[in-house]
Order: C-alpha cells, then sequence, then structure tokens
C-alpha cells in the first residue's frame, strides 16, 4: 500500500494520499489546506486522485478541497451529519479571523458500514460523531490501518467543546467502533503521531477504564 501522510496548513493537519501498491488509482482524505503541495506528490507518486474523502466537515480538514477537486474532477464524500458544518467554511473562518476557503460540492454521502473501493483497496466508513456530528473513521482491513480525523489521536481524544461536539457520544463511538478493532491497527489521526490501537487501549488516558461492546 502507498500511504503518504502530508502535514498541511497552520492547523498541522494530516492529509493522506492512499493507493494500492502497484495501481494508480489514489484516494486523497482531508485535504486540509496547500492545495498545491497535494497535487505534487499526487503528481510524484504518479497517481491518479478518483476519491476525495472528508473524515468530517471542519475547516482544517476541507481548506484545500476545492483546489483539489478542480484539478483531478474527483468526488467528494462526506457523511450528511457533517454537511452544514463544510456548507457554514466561510462562518467556521470568520470565527478564527481567516480567509474563507472557496465553496465546494459535496457529491456522495457517506453512511455506516460503506465500502469505498479504489486502486486495490477497500476503506470501510465507520460513523464516529462526537468531535462532529457525522464524523467518520476509514478502515482498510487487508492493511490494518484506520485513518482516524479528529476521533482518536496518540494517547488523547478529539476535542468536544466545538458546535455539535459531545463528550459522551465520542467516547462511545471510539469504545464500540475502533477499541474492537485489532490492537496491532495502525491509526493515522487527524493531527499529531502514529499510533494503533493497542497503544490507546493500554496508555490512552481517556480510555483506560474503556470497556469494548
Amino acid at each position: 500500500m502507498v500511504h503518504e501522510v502530508l502535514t498541511v496548513g497552520m492547523f498541522q493537519e494530516n492529509c493522506s494520499i492512499c493507493a494500492g501498491e502497484g495501481r494508480p488509482e489514489a484516494f486523497v482524505i482531508d485535504p486540509g489546506d496547500e492545495a498545491e503541495r497535494i497535487l505534487e506528490a499526487v503528481r510524484r507518486l504518479d497517481l491518479q486522485v478518483v476519491r476525495i474523502v472528508l473524515t468530517h466537515g471542519h475547516l482544517d480538514h476541507i481548506g484545500a478541497v476545492a483546489e483539489v477537486k478542480r484539478a483531478t474532477g474527483a468526488p467528494v464524500s462526506l457523511h450528511p451529519g457533517d454537511r452544514a458544518l463544510a456548507e457554514r467554511a466561510e462562518a467556521q473562518s470568520a470565527m478564527l479571523g481567516l480567509p474563507a476557503p472557496e465553496s465546494f460540492a459535496i457529491d456522495e454521502e457517506l453512511a455506516e458500514g460503506d465500502l469505498l473501493a479504489a486502486g486495490g483497496l477497500e476503506f470501510q466508513v465507520l460513523h464516529t460523531p462526537g468531535h462532529s456530528p457525522g464524523g467518520c473513521c476509514l478502515w482498510e482491513q487487508s492493511q490494518g490501518r484506520l485513518i482516524a480525523g479528529d476521533v482518536l489521536f496518540r494517547e488523547s481524544i478529539g476535542r468536544t467543546d466545538l458546535p455539535g461536539g459531545n463528550g459522551p457520544q465520542l467516547l462511545a463511538s471510539i469504545r464500540t467502533k475502533l477499541l474492537p478493532l485489532p490492537d496491532e491497527t495502525v491509526v493515522v489521526p487527524g493531527h499529531g503521531p502514529e499510533t494503533t490501537i493497542g497503544h490507546e487501549r493500554r496508555f490512552n488516558p481517556f480510555l483506560r477504564d474503556a470497556v469494548v461492546l
């Protein structure tokens, strides 16, 4: 599997470029900023973007979507629970005193259990609300990799103090959707370093008493 993680923008958000080994079709997941840098990586890897997938609709994960979509023609996928967030990107920017990103159309709505297949990869959509209403993680079982958005971080979890956040719901999402995954699962969070499910089960202070349901 080809999996290049680019840490982009002032929020240091992790954008993933994923493709099957020796296959040209690629996913771009969470293009949050620095569109040209993302597109340069796609060209360097000799890939063709066929899907742009968003784990959620916060500004730091969607800022470069319009430019990447225009350059590649790839459709954009997002859970409907976060459609309103994405459509209010200008308001999100204004709250932070930042310029608004270019708006974009959402072409496909994600749902729990969806399988997103391209280039020999198949990501299963896990709806994991709590950080945001429509937040999702993407699980590639054959590769043992989870793109976790802002749900789970190394020894931490996503913030829940933003509009639509819900702390008990986030912990329930992690307990029921993520902790049942194999311990060796590599977790690529939306910010910060990689981790594994096993490491978080043992060392994450927010999950220390979590019970897998």
